[in-house]
């Protein structure tokens, strides 16, 4: 089966945004200077109403600090998104076969992209003024969303 029609940006509308989830906990004897890093784990779901054209993407963030002689209990924050998108061309963009659903990749990768980006300027905001203030969502491929799990 070939490839959808080309997607066209202008014809993907973002309608609406919710958090769903939105939580950091520090333990009272934390000590930000001691962060080293984060352990960080993303997953991006994709789902579909035909009738209405939209497409709603869902994505969930666990970030954990990696300090080092921390003699507490690390940091953490949880955060989900949810996003509702209008496409226009919808029908010609995502198809379904005797195999299933079939999802154009540019339309994936433009929403997963979308959703990422959003999500992290979202997060920049939330963090300021908070133990995870000088962690930022680290540019990927949107394909790594993409990829099955």
């Amino acid at each position: 089966m070939s490839e959808p029609k080309l997607l066209k940006p202008e014809l993907i509308h973002l309608l609406e945004f919710r958090l769903i989830k939105g939580q950091i906990d520090s333990p009272f004897d934390f000590k930000m200077d001691k962060i080293e890093d984060y352990n960080l784990k993303v997953e991006f779901e994709m789902g579909f109403n035909h009738e209405e054209k939209l497409v709603r993407s869902d994505f969930n963030i666990n970030v954990t600090t990696k300090s080092v002689d921390q003699v507490t209990e690390e940091a953490r924050a949880s955060y989900q998104f949810a996003f509702v998108f209008n496409v226009e061309n919808l029908e010609e963009l995502v198809t379904t076969d005797a195999d299933g659903l079939r999802v154009s990749s540019n339309l994936g990768n433009a929403i997963a992209s979308i959703t990422y980006s959003t999500s992290r300027g979202i997060l920049l905001s939330r963090f300021m003024g908070t133990v995870m203030q000088d962690f930022m969502l680290p540019v990927i491929s949107p394909n790594e969303l993409l990829k099955p799990k």
